[in-house]
């Protein structure tokens, strides 16, 4: 059975947005993009829906033009409407000054908003631009994310570290100048927030990078020196295999460390592929590392020559499946079955064991053992299962469990 893994978390003070917290004793928040037009009402509120209904508790969209700010209330609306709740953060680069004044409705009905002080003006406009967006958030009561990124980094602060290190005895690296300067555009940018009037629980900061030793040094150095909490990321991160483990590799060693309170995976969809695949990665994350649970989780065997057969590679994709589709109506009459494990083993070397240390499992025959698949549940053989309809009983036999185990 799994367990939930208690980690000292580096401590952050409260942001609240919408319905959902983030720091302080909240467990780690789970977030996505939308890639729609957000000009365009409809899809990007479906997708919005979607991406909630697979797990995502904080939607980002860009707001870009000012098509896409008088687009967020219907939005919005259209959300309500489908009975989604979920809190919706406005991505803003540029010209988000002109598109709050110019849309008050969307300043409102956004729960979040993103500044990305690289690009929020220029020279002595940087400062009123940033400042006029600050006032919208106070003005309205919402959380900001001052989120740096390398690729977008302010070069006029760059320029100047690059300056000062040129005149030292010992000039540090160029890679430790673009460090120091990704840490105070943040931190100095949270300062001048709080002095514009935005509370101190009110501010989220993020420094992105796409190397991942430089994003869990960044990150390191940024929880040693603030108590905001801090979103996780590995921007850019890829498409398919090399995003997943990118990404896994950086946020799982600063998580381990207690270092961050809401991640987003930024995969590279592959063409046609769901939005909802960065969720999922998210999601699994958190929990493979026993940090929070979604769904019940599925061990299983990679294969060998014992298992010939495709059979219980086909069951446990299947298996995997039905429980994540079963999830939205579970989760809500079953307290505790995201936490619940099933196996499904291929062969008799690992399968008994693996399937008594699951809440229920089954050892499918490998090549060359009898016909026969044995089925466990909470370290006790219950019936063994035999013929052409294994996969459907044992489906069977999973949902009884759940509703004898979680059931009120």
């Amino acid at each position: 059975m799994s367990t939930q893994t208690e980690l000292k978390r580096h401590q952050t003070v409260a942001v609240k947005i919408g319905n959902v917290h983030v720091g302080g004793a909240a467990p780690v928040v789970v977030q996505s993009m939308t890639n729609t037009d957000t000009a365009d009402a409809v899809r990007t509120a479906v997708q919005c829906a979607e991406l909630a209904q697979a797990g995502s508790e904080l939607v980002r969209i860009t707001v870009n033009t000012l098509e896409a700010a008088q687009a967020v209330p219907d939005i919005v609306q259209r959300l309500d409407k489908m009975g989604c709740a979920v809190p919706l953060i406005g991505d803003f680069h540029y010209n988000g000054h002109k598109l709050l004044s110019a849309v008050p409705e969307c300043a409102a009905a956004l729960a979040k908003y993103r500044i990305n002080p690289g690009n929020v003006g220029r020279g002595k406009k940087r400062d009123e631009q940033f400042a006029q967006m600050i006032e919208f958030a106070c003005e309205y009561g919402k959380p900001v994310r001052i989120g740096v990124n390398w690729g977008s980094l302010d070069q006029e602060l760059l320029a100047r570290k690059l300056d000062d290190n040129s005149k030292l005895a010992q000039p540090l690296e160029l890679g430790d100048v673009m460090h120091e300067a990704l840490i105070e555009s943040a931190l100095s940018s949270a300062a001048k927030a709080e002095e514009y009037g935005l509370p101190h629980d009110h501010i989220i900061l993020s420094c992105k990078l796409s190397d991942v030793q430089g994003l869990v040094r960044a990150y390191r150095d940024m929880a040693s020196r603030c108590d905001y909490p801090l979103h996780l990321g590995l921007t850019e991160a890829g498409m398919g295999s090399k995003g997943i483990v990118a990404s896994t590799a950086a946020l799982s060693i600063l998580l381990q460390e207690g270092i961050g309170d809401t991640i987003r995976i930024s995969l590279t969809p592959e063409p046609g592929a769901p939005r909802e695949k960065e969720v999922i990665v998210g999601q699994e994350i958190l929990q493979v590392m026993g940090l929070r649970s979604f769904t019940p989780q599925v061990v299983s065997c990679p294969g060998c020559g014992r298992t010939s057969s495709d059979y219980f590679q086909h069951l446990a994709e299947q298996i995997q499946s039905w429980l994540r589709e079963q999830m939205p109506v579970w989760k809500t009459q079953y307290a505790g079955v995201e936490s619940m494990s099933v196996a499904v083993m291929g062969c008799v070397v690992n399968g008994p064991g693996e399937s008594k240390h699951a809440n229920i499992g089954i050892s499918l025959p490998g090549s060359g053992e009898r016909p026969v698949a044995p089925v466990y549940e909470d370290g006790e053989k219950t019936v063994t299962l035999k013929g052409e309809r294994i996969a459907e009983e044992f489906q069977a036999m999973v949902g009884a469990y759940v509703r004898r185990t979680y059931g009120v």
